[in-house]
């Protein structure tokens, strides 16, 4: 194992440990703080597709983003796995029917109208760490690296535009990519919204 993988490995193992560590009031505020932080970004409320993700093993909560995007009738998505790193994002709404998929995370319940990645206008993006640059270091299966490689190129930001979502000590100074890394348009945490692509702020 290079060094690089050894440096990537043990960040993933403290910022686990850490996330597991938080009681549920500290999440509920930390939810509370996301919201308010995207709702901030004009591009966030008024997107009529978002991606979402079912927050598990102490990832941060999206149930008040989410409520409040269906109140304004924007379209909620959720990730299923449909093969060697590839999701497709099923239309979801609260109460549908989920199933849990291959790593024991609920999914939507398999639907005719499962859309490709490229369908969407935001994702939110889970991660485990983050730098300012936008560069992320996620559970290291990568779904979100492959599932979105068509932007890794592309002039940024782009559609869909890519939220990054932690809490703020998730934040580290600098992150080395890898060749495979798609980079984050922004980072949305409980303490501020950050603009990885500070070059297109008036």
């Amino acid at each position: 194992m290079n060094h690089m993988q050894e440096a990537r490995d043990k960040l993933r193992e403290q910022m686990t440990l850490r996330r597991r560590a938080l009681d549920p009031a500290t999440r509920m505020s930390a939810a509370q703080g996301l919201r308010r932080n995207l709702e901030t970004l004009d591009a966030f409320t008024t997107a009529p597709r978002i991606a979402a993700y079912w927050a598990c093993h102490g990832e941060l909560p999206l149930n008040l983003v989410l409520a409040a995007a269906a109140m304004r009738e924007q379209h909620i998505f959720l990730p299923r796995i449909e093969g060697p790193r590839q999701m497709l994002f099923a239309p979801w709404k609260l109460g549908d029917p989920v199933e849990p998929n291959r790593y024991g995370i609920p999914e939507p319940v398999r639907a005719p109208d499962t859309q490709p990645p490229a369908a969407m206008d935001v994702v939110l993006v889970p991660l485990l760490a983050f730098d300012p640059r936008g560069h992320r270091l996620g559970h290291g299966g990568g779904y979100y690296d492959a599932s979105f490689a068509f932007l890794r190129d592309a002039p940024r930001p782009s559609r869909p535009l890519l939220i990054g979502v932690g809490y703020g000590f998730q934040g580290v100074d600098e992150l080395e990519p890898a060749a495979w890394d798609v980079r984050l348009d922004y980072i949305a945490t409980d303490r501020t919204l950050i603009n990885c692509n500070p070059q297109d702020e008036p």
